[in-house]
C-alpha cells in the first residue's frame, strides 16, 4: 500500500479534483479582491452592526498607516489580545497592510502567559481589550521585560453601532490614559492609505503558539500560502458561496477561528456574525436572527446548544453546512444534535501546525463508525494532501493498523519560531509527525484514536480513553466526560471517568460502570468514576485532560 498514490477521489461528494489551486499568493490580495469587487457586501455582523467589505478595507487602511506613524515596519509582529469583535480582524488586516505579522493572543492568558508570548515572539506592538489591558497587559508592558513599543487599546463597544446586548457592558469607559486609543488613531488616519506591500507565499501571516502540552508554547509559522490554501479548502469542501453566512463560535484567536471564520469569509466573500464570546444562549439569539448557514466548532459548542434551557424553542433550520473539529466526536452526541435540528455534524480534523484541517469529512456524505472501536471518522485527507499512519520507526502500517499520523501538505507549516531543533522533530523533511494515533479503513477513511500521550496502559494491556468516552457517551445522562489512567497498586494504571450530567437527568455510579461493562472488554471499563458539574476546557472547548490528571495526582500524594 502506498498512502501517496491512494484513491481518494471516489470519497469526494462534489466531484472536485483532488487537487486544487490557490488563486491568491497571499491573504491580503485574498482580501483585497473581495473588497474591490464586493465593496457593500457585509464583512462583518457584530450582534446587529453590520461592517461592509468598504468599511474594513478603509478602517484597516487608516490602522496600518497609524502603526507606521508610531515606527511599525515590515516584518515587525503585532499581537492581539482582545475577543471576538471587530478590532480583531481590523487588526490582523492593518498588520498585514504594514507589512507585519500578526501574534494571536488567547484572551484568557494571565500575566505569565502573555510576558512569555510578547518575549517569545518579539512583538513590537499590542492590541488590548481595554479591560485585558487594566488586569493584565499595562503590568507586562510595564515591566520592560517585552519589545513591545506600542500600545492600543479597544473597547468592545466601538463599532457597535446599536445598543449593547446583556452579554457587554453598557456604557463605554475613558480610553486608559497610558496606551493608545485604538479607534482614535484610526479615526486620525481614516482616508489614508498605506504604502503599497508585497506579501509573498512563505511569509509568515500568523503566529499562532500551540496549546504547550510538551513544553512551553510553540509559535507556528503560518504562512500566506497555508492560509490560502486552507481558505479555499474550506470554500470549496464545504461548497461555500456568497449566498452563505458564517457563524463565528470559535475564538479567533485560534487558527479554527482565524481560517474557517475569518479569512474564508474574505475568500468567498460572506458575512461572519461574531457575538463577543460564545454563550450557548447568545449564540441562539443570533443564529434566529441572523439565519448562519454555516458554522464550525468544537463539539462541547453543540453540547452546550443543546443543553440550553431555550433549545427547544429554537430555530436551526438555517444551518445547513456544520462542521465539528477540535476534539472527537460521540457518534451519540451527533446523532442526538441531528434528532434535535436536522443537521448532520461533518467530522472534521486538523492541527495548529496544519492551519486548521487536514481530513475533513466531504459535505453532504455520513462519516462511516469503525465497527470495533465505535469510533467515527474524521473523513479523509483534503486537497493536495498525503497522510501516512506510521509505527514508531516511521514505516507505513497496514491498513485499520494502529499509528501516528504522519501529514504532508500545503497547509503544512513552515515551522515553529526561533525553534529549529523542535522544528526538526515534528517535521523531518516538511512532514508534520502529529502525535495524534489512529488508522485508516481498506475504503480509505481516517479515525482518530487517541494522543499518544494519553494511552492508559493496565495490566499490560492498552487503554485508550477516547474508546471508553464514546461508550460513556452512549448513555442519554451523560452531556460530557473524560477518562484517564490513574495509579493503581494491582493494575500499574486504572481507568478512571469524569462525567457530568445532563440536566434534569441522574444516574450512580454502580448503573455508569455496570453500562460500560456490558460494552467494553473487562480491562477498558472505569474502575472509578467521579461527577463534576463542569470539565476543565480550553476557550476552543477541547476537554482538558491533563489538568484532570495533574488535579487527580496531587490528590494522591498528598
Amino acid at each position: 500500500m502506498s498512502y501517496r498514490d491512494y484513491p481518494w477521489r471516489h470519497l469526494y461528494a462534489t466531484g472536485s479534483p483532488y487537487e486544487i489551486q490557490a488563486e491568491f499568493s497571499n491573504g491580503l490580495d485574498m482580501f483585497k479582491a473581495s473588497a474591490t469587487k464586493h465593496p457593500n457586501n457585509v464583512a462583518i455582523q457584530y450582534f446587529d452592526a453590520p461592517i461592509s467589505l468598504a468599511e474594513l478595507d478603509r478602517e484597516s487602511d487608516a490602522l496600518a498607516v497609524g502603526l507606521i506613524s508610531k515606527g511599525f515596519k515590515a516584518g515587525d509582529r503585532l499581537a492581539v489580545y482582545v475577543q471576538n469583535i471587530p478590532q480583531f480582524v481590523i487588526s490582523m488586516l492593518g498588520t498585514w497592510k504594514a507589512g507585519g505579522t500578526m501574534v494571536s493572543i488567547n484572551p484568557m492568558n494571565k500575566t505569565r502567559e502573555l510576558e512569555y508570548l510578547l518575549q517569545d515572539s518579539g512583538a513590537v506592538a499590542l492590541v488590548a481589550q481595554e479591560v485585558l489591558w487594566e488586569e493584565t497587559a499595562r503590568d507586562v508592558v510595564a515591566s520592560g521585560k517585552t519589545n513591545v513599543t506600542i500600545s492600543l487599546t479597544t473597547n468592545e463597544l466601538d463599532y457597535l453601532n446599536t445598543p449593547a446586548p446583556k452579554l457587554l457592558e453598557t456604557s463605554k469607559k475613558a480610553a486608559p490614559s497610558d496606551a493608545i486609543d485604538f479607534l482614535t488613531l484610526v479615526s486620525e488616519n481614516r482616508g489614508q492609505t498605506p504604502a503599497p506591500v508585497s506579501l509573498k507565499s512563505d511569509d509568515v501571516a500568523f503566529l499562532t503558539y500551540t496549546s504547550g502540552t510538551t513544553g512551553p508554547p510553540k509559535g507556528a509559522r503560518n504562512t500566506h500560502g497555508n492560509v490560502t490554501f486552507n481558505s479555499t479548502t474550506f470554500r470549496e469542501w464545504m461548497n461555500l458561496t456568497p449566498s452563505d453566512v458564517a457563524l463565528g463560535v470559535a475564538p479567533l484567536f485560534h487558527i479554527t477561528g482565524l481560517i474557517a471564520h475569518v479569512t474564508v469569509s474574505f475568500l468567498v466573500p460572506m458575512p461572519l456574525v461574531l457575538g463577543y464570546r460564545f454563550d450557548p444562549t447568545t449564540v441562539l439569539d443570533l443564529i434566529e436572527k441572523h439565519k448562519p448557514s454555516f458554522v464550525l466548532g468544537a463539539i462541547t459548542v453543540f453540547n452546550a446548544l443543546m443543553t440550553d434551557p431555550t433549545a427547544s424553542e429554537r430555530d436551526f433550520t438555517s444551518l445547513t453546512k456544520v462542521y465539528s473539529g477540535g476534539a472527537p466526536i460521540a457518534p451519540s452526541v451527533a446523532d442526538r444534535f441531528e434528532q434535535m435540528t436536522g443537521a448532520y455534524i461533518h467530522n472534521i480534523y486538523g492541527l495548529t501546525e496544519t492551519t486548521s484541517p487536514s481530513h475533513a469529512v466531504p459535505f453532504g456524505v455520513r462519516a462511516p463508525v469503525d465497527p470495533v472501536s465505535g469510533a467515527l471518522s474524521v473523513g479523509v485527507p483534503v486537497y493536495n494532501t498525503v497522510v501516512r499512519v506510521v509505527d514508531e520507526e516511521g514505516k507505513d502500517v497496514a491498513f485499520g493498523e494502529v499509528g501516528e499520523f504522519a501529514t504532508s501538505g500545503p497547509q503544512v507549516v513552515a515551522g515553529y519560531w526561533n525553534k529549529p531543533e523542535e522544528t526538526e522533530h515534528a517535521m523531518p523533511g516538511g512532514e508534520l509527525f502529529t502525535g495524534d494515533v489512529g488508522f485508516m479503513d481498506k475504503d480509505g477513511w481516517y479515525y482518530v484514536v487517541d494522543r499518544k500521550k494519553d494511552q492508559i496502559n493496565a495490566s499490560g494491556y492498552k487503554v485508550w480513553p477516547r474508546e471508553v468516552e464514546d461508550v460513556l457517551y452512549e448513555h442519554p445522562a451523560v452531556r460530557e466526560t473524560a477518562v484517564i489512567g490513574v495509579p493503581d497498586e494491582y493494575r500499574g494504571e486504572t481507568v478512571k471517568a469524569f462525567v457530568s450530567l445532563r440536566p434534569g437527568e441522574s444516574v450512580t455510579v454502580p448503573e455508569l460502570v455496570a453500562f460500560c461493562k456490558e460494552r467494553m472488554a473487562a480491562y477498558k471499563y472505569p474502575r472509578e468514576i467521579e461527577f463534576i458539574d463542569e470539565l476543565p476546557k480550553t476557550v476552543t472547548g477541547k476537554i482538558l485532560r491533563r489538568e484532570l490528571r495533574a488535579a487527580e495526582l496531587a490528590k494522591r500524594q498528598q
